[in-house]
């Protein structure tokens, strides 16, 4: 124990404490002016970088950014790429697309809880009517809508014609990555404001954070400074320079947790390290352990084919931008090169730079499972003050929530409609500690 309490003060010591709003730097919304910080004050080691950037160059990287409370810390383009070339976001504008959405849901212009019909009219899929309707917004920002993510040629897995999203499985009972039913999450944003995509963007996000852009074709292509910046919004919290820009804070909540019970991984269109497992594109598999075990737990992501790359890390107040060539075989989102990455990042610091661990789990003993009338739930350990349990339906809604007791609950069910159903355990900040899977028979 004397030797648990003395790691512990060391690592409180070593570990700087996260940026608040007041304390970020966010550069003017014209022109290129952008402080900077030099790495020696943060206790970078010169040989260090140079390794990091030697990897960078040997992996077809063009542009690389570190903020360090928003101030440049590191700013290197490679070959002929400069400060001004623009570059495609590929699938990290999934996660720019998600704070439109929230945008747009402040604004009264829609609800995520929507099906997607009252936008897109009936028959925007090839699924029977009656499965069509269970598709909400919400399943499209969470990858579950139920559409089958590997059509037949000459479909593909971006194709968002009708003929191309058939039905695969009820929405909300299944996870799959998929861009086709994604994509159309603009339209429903151009239709509800009456606005191009383009537009709605320049007038609600861009011009208020100084980020620059152009869709086409549903992809984004900026310069490596606006993917900054939109980094550095979210690291913000939806803030930008004192003022809330996505002020909803209940929906960046959402955005930044994991947003259904299949994969731990994945909130509303952004990627979570640091949860105990996850899925990839292309696989029904679910992996045991973080996402990119090289980062800190804390790190979220907008991941984009062929490494294209916006990390956000608000433990240590970074925002880290990547645009290139894929470093490695092609692959849509996550690759290797995420952990080879951050393990040359966190080996910039001189000495190894502690983070604080996150909470240890505290998971429940839930039985019997599947159920039809009552659920047992008994704490495997000593249950903190302000810990409460929250019940999530298949589609990710909250259906309840209560007090966490030392000695346990029991939940009657027998009203809840059959079907798979989350249980999660929530610290007194709200913060997901435990999700455990439930079936109502």
């Amino acid at each position: 124990m004397k030797y648990l309490l003395l790691l512990l003060l060391f690592v409180m010591l070593l570990a700087p404490p996260p940026a608040t709003a007041q304390q970020l730097y966010f550069p003017p919304a014209t022109g290129t002016t952008w402080a900077t910080v030099a790495p020696s004050t943060l206790g970078w080691c010169p040989a260090a970088q140079d390794s990091l950037l030697g990897f960078l160059g040997r992996k077809n990287t063009k542009s690389f950014l570190i903020l360090k409370d928003g101030r440049l810390a590191l700013e290197q383009y490679f070959g002929t790429y400069t400060q001004d070339s623009v570059w495609y976001w590929a699938s990290a504008g999934k996660s720019l697309t998600a704070v439109l959405v929230g945008l747009a849901q402040q604004e009264g212009l829609l609800s995520i809880d929507d099906t997607t019909s009252r936008f897109l009219g009936r028959g925007w899929t090839s699924a029977p009517a009656a499965k069509e309707r269970l598709i909400q917004l919400r399943h499209q920002l969470t990858m579950t809508a139920g559409l089958d993510d590997t059509p037949p040629a000459p479909c593909d897995t971006e194709s968002s014609a009708a003929a191309c999203l058939r039905y695969r499985a009820d929405a909300g009972t299944r996870w799959a990555y998929h861009t086709g039913a994604y994509r159309l999450l603009q339209d429903e944003i151009a239709r509800a404001s009456n606005l191009t995509i383009n537009q709605y963007t320049t007038q609600r996000l861009g011009s208020r954070i100084g980020m620059a852009g152009l869709w086409r074709n549903y992809v984004f292509y900026s310069r490596a400074r606006d993917m900054a910046r939109f980094g550095l919004l979210i690291l913000a919290r939806g803030s930008w320079n004192g003022t809330a820009v996505l002020r909803d804070t209940a929906y960046f909540r959402r955005m930044t947790c994991p947003s259904q019970p299949f994969n731990r991984s994945y909130g509303y269109l952004w990627w979570l390290n640091g949860q105990p497992s996850y899925m990839l594109p292309q696989s029904q598999l679910t992996f045991s352990g973080p996402l990119v075990p090289t980062a800190p737990p804390d790190m979220i992501a907008a991941l984009g084919k062929n490494d294209q790359k916006i990390y956000v890390v608000p433990s240590l107040g970074l925002v880290v931008v990547r645009q290139g060539h894929s470093a490695e075989a092609p692959k849509l989102a996550v690759s290797s090169f995420d952990t080879e990455l951050w393990r040359y990042i966190m080996q910039l610091y001189c000495r190894p730079l502690a983070t604080t661990p996150p909470q240890p789990a505290a998971r429940l003993q839930l039985y019997p499972n599947p159920t039809s009338q009552y659920l047992e739930l008994r704490p495997s350990a000593a249950v903190a003050a302000g810990q409460q349990v929250r019940y999530l339906d298949g589609q990710g809604r909250e259906i309840g929530r209560q007090p966490l007791r030392p000695e346990g609950l029991t939940v009657a069910v027998a009203a809840w409609p059959a079907g798979l159903y989350l249980v999660q355990v929530l610290d007194a900040q709200g913060v997901v500690l435990s999700s455990q899977r439930v079936v109502r028979q």
